[in-house]
């Protein structure tokens, strides 16, 4: 198929255009892609003209979007929620024959679970970017157009930004981390994995008005990720163990209960519906 990615030159859609064989990509983007079929992203906080870039095209990637935790409840609704919205009817307009929207697992969730995360559980986002994605999600489904959303967890991978880049500047520090006694679980998405789950959507009808979790089959510690990515530099794990206790508590107290949550908390998302679509992991 002809394929239009908005934000091909973002993270994720970097690696979607470098690894999305069978089908011709148009790649929309704020910044001009050199040796691509490009064309130009209008800005999504005002009013767009999506006639143009979804001419010709039999499907479209959705990637373009706000992440960033500052942003304003109403900043997420302009640009997630609404720009999306006038791209599902343009969609629907010109005939394409499958939008996939590239959400977010906080659409579904906060960033803990003491369960087991499933698609058929009740969403509870627990911050403006979450709603937001759920938001937008409400909005495709009740466009008209084909769609099917995709929830990834966080993505790890060299470009990261947000929570994995983070982790990925402690990681490259010289420093030893106390992440040695940390245990708990939590699913993470390789990036280059990412490329995969759309082929496989953009390959079965069965994906259509279908939502999936996207996330790596086997979670890791975050000792285990800082030990992959040190790994990847050549370099040694240099973790060490803090009584979990007493880190839970010290982070807690010079108020980090959300990065405690964040890294001391289980999360474990479920990716057997998309396994089951066909999707096969590459790591």
């Amino acid at each position: 198929m002809r394929v239009l990615v908005t934000g091909a030159d973002g993270f994720l859609g970097r690696y979607l255009v470098a690894d999305l064989p069978g089908h011709t990509l148009v790649c929309a983007s704020r910044r001009p892609m050199p040796g691509v079929d490009w064309r130009p992203l209008p800005d999504l906080g005002g009013k767009i003209d999506w006639a143009p870039l979804v001419q010709g095209v039999d499907a479209v990637v959705h990637l373009a979007n706000i992440a960033h935790q500052q942003a304003s409840e109403d900043d997420f609704a302009r640009v997630n929620q609404r720009a999306t919205a006038s791209l599902c009817a343009a969609a629907k307009a010109a005939g394409i024959r499958q939008l996939i929207y590239v959400s977010s697992i906080y659409a579904q969730v906060g960033h803990s679970s003491a369960r087991v995360v499933r698609e058929t559980d009740v969403p509870a986002p627990v911050n403006a970017y979450g709603r937001s994605k759920l938001a937008t999600e409400r909005a495709v489904a009740e466009s008209g157009v084909p769609y099917t959303i995709l929830r990834p967890a966080l993505v790890l991978g060299a470009g990261a930004k947000g929570n994995a880049g983070t982790l990925e500047k402690l990681a490259r520090l010289p420093l030893p981390l106390p992440l040695g006694s940390i245990d708990a679980k939590r699913s993470f998405l390789s990036v280059e994995n990412f490329p995969g789950a759309v082929a496989t959507v953009l390959a079965d009808p069965r994906a259509l008005g279908e939502t999936y979790i996207v996330a790596d089959p086997e979670p890791r510690t975050l000792g285990e990720v800082v030990a992959d990515m040190r790994a990847r530099l050549g370099r040694n794990p240099n973790l060490f163990p803090l009584p979990r206790a007493g880190l839970e508590l010290g982070l807690k107290a010079i108020g980090g209960r959300g990065t405690w949550e964040k890294i001391g908390m289980p999360f474990i998302a479920s990716a057997d519906k998309l396994l089951a679509l066909g999707w096969k992991p590459k790591r």
